[in-house]
């Protein structure tokens, strides 16, 4: 079974910057889109970006374009959303999600092409 487990979410100012990571357990990431998505409290997870296996091609949800850069190392089987000028609106539950469907640009953030999910890391932007 696939296991991802995120990191790096926590507390931070208005303005401030995260980085969360991803990393695989028992598999390889090499071969997987990887997606970041989120959930908020009373609200539908969402997708935020995603990232096909060679780490060519990305995509990202309109709130977060420009804001947030997703981005993978291979070599260290690990996937990256950094996360810069959060707004308060960013806070949420952040999951990572593995899919081994071919990477479609405009579809790689839709919720149903992934089958394997972390547990989640919290973030929360506040003053």
């Amino acid at each position: 079974q696939l296991q991802l487990v995120e990191s790096g979410g926590g507390l931070v100012q208005p303005g401030g910057s995260l980085r969360l990571s991803c990393a695989a357990s028992g598999f390889t990431l090499n071969y997987y889109t990887i997606g970041w998505f989120r959930q908020a409290p009373g609200k539908e997870r969402e997708g935020v970006s995603c990232i096909s296996s060679s780490g060519r091609s990305t995509n990202y949800a309109d709130s977060v374009k420009g804001r947030f850069t997703i981005s993978r190392d291979n070599a260290k089987n690990t996937v990256y959303l950094q996360m810069n000028s959060l707004k308060p609106e960013d806070t949420a539950v952040y999951y990572c999600a593995a899919s081994s469907l071919a990477f479609v640009q405009a579809m790689c953030i839709m919720r149903d092409r992934f089958r394997s999910w972390g547990q989640g890391t919290q973030v929360t932007v506040s003053s």
